[in-house]
Order: structure tokens, then sequence, then C-alpha cells
């Protein structure tokens, strides 16, 4: 599982398609805060990266997909992408297609349209301050046979984690956090799955999708 993160690539032309994206464009709503308090559905990825334009994208994970048909063998490429500001704001997304760069692309913006507010705070007993750099409260996240607990962490203590876990909670801007994962932790998709779950869980705002 890839731990690189990189810049998303910023919106040069873009014509929006539905009601909410033309509002972003034109300037009528400045904040993704005010798109999920008012429970409106985000379509097109362009309207986070117009919002939060110092996203950061990490291919998680580039599988092979193999289909036996009439023609012969197709192949096909599984990409699995997480989205974050390293700061309150995570998503993740699927994608497949013929070419690995086609795939992460639309797994990228797959992961733009399922972003979602993340809650920072101080849930330790030990510390008890008033930044944000780590979860309000212990949370749980299931995702296939894999478990992922999240528990708060006092201020310096950084990411007790293992690498594919950390990366996500980087992304997600947890900086100290007790974390235990059970089941088929080599499973990407499922490690993925659960700590978006259990980030989900202490979102701020109301999400609709």
């Amino acid at each position: 599982m890839s731990q690189r993160s990189s810049p998303v690539q910023q919106v040069t032309e873009w014509t929006p398609r539905t009601r909410l994206g033309s509002l972003v464009a034109s300037g009528k709503i400045a904040g993704l805060e005010e798109i999920f308090e008012n429970r409106l559905a985000i379509k097109e990825p362009e309207i986070v990266k117009t919002l939060v334009p110092d996203m950061k994208s990490n291919v998680v994970s580039v599988s092979i997909v193999q289909k036996q048909t009439d023609a012969g063998e197709m192949t096909r490429f599984n990409a699995l992408v997480a989205v974050g500001n390293e700061n309150g704001w995570f998503g993740i997304g699927h994608g497949k297609a013929p070419q690995v760069r086609n795939a992460i692309e639309k797994s990228t913006n797959s992961a733009f349209l399922n972003v979602i507010p993340i809650r920072l705070g101080c849930g330790s007993w030990e510390c008890r301050c008033s930044e944000q750099h780590s979860v309000p409260y212990r949370t749980i996240g299931k995702g296939g046979s894999v478990r992922v607990e999240i528990i708060p962490g006092p201020r310096g203590l950084g990411l007790v984690a293992g690498e594919n876990v950390k990366g996500l909670l980087t992304l997600a801007g947890v900086k100290d956090a007790w974390t235990k994962t059970f089941g088929s932790t080599t499973t990407a998709s499922s490690v993925v799955t659960a700590v978006y779950d259990a980030l989900k869980k202490v979102h701020g705002l109301n999400v609709v999708k």
C-alpha cells in the first residue's frame, strides 16, 4: 500500500453540470461547510477541488482485474485512492479502467465525491487542550473483515499506527492517536474502508450520499 501523497491538480477550465456546481463556480458558495450544513449532494469533483485547493491524493493500491470474454482475456486495472487536506477533510474512491492512469483518475474523482468533514479535537484525558490535533472520542470503523479503532492521544504523541493507517489519518488531519486493527489487514480496500467508516462516525456536519 503506497503512502506517498501528492497535490491534486487544480481546476483550470470547468463547465458546471449541476446547480450546486454553478453556485460554486460563480462564488455564491464559498466553502464546503456550507454544502454539508445544507445537506447538499456533491456530484462534481471540481466542486471540492475549487473549494479546497490544498487537497492531496494518495494512491493506496492498484490491482489487475482479468476477465475472460468471447473475444479473449480482458485486463483492467482497479485503483483505490484516498484524498484529504490534512486538516479535516477526507475521502476515498475506487475506479476501474483499461489503463492505470485512467483508473487512478477515476478513483480520485470518486474520492472527491465521497469527501466528508472530520471533526478534530482533543479527547485525551491526558491532554485536555483546546487544539484540534486528535479525534474527540474513541471511534471504531469496519470494512469487510477488518476493524479499526482510533483512540484519542495527547498532543505530541504522534500516530501510533501501522504505515497504512498512519498515512490515511495524516490525510484526514489527525496528528495524535492510538490505533488498533483487527482482521485481515493485508487487504488494502478493507483497511481504507474501515478507517473511513471510523472517521465518518465523528464527522462534524450532516452528510447525505
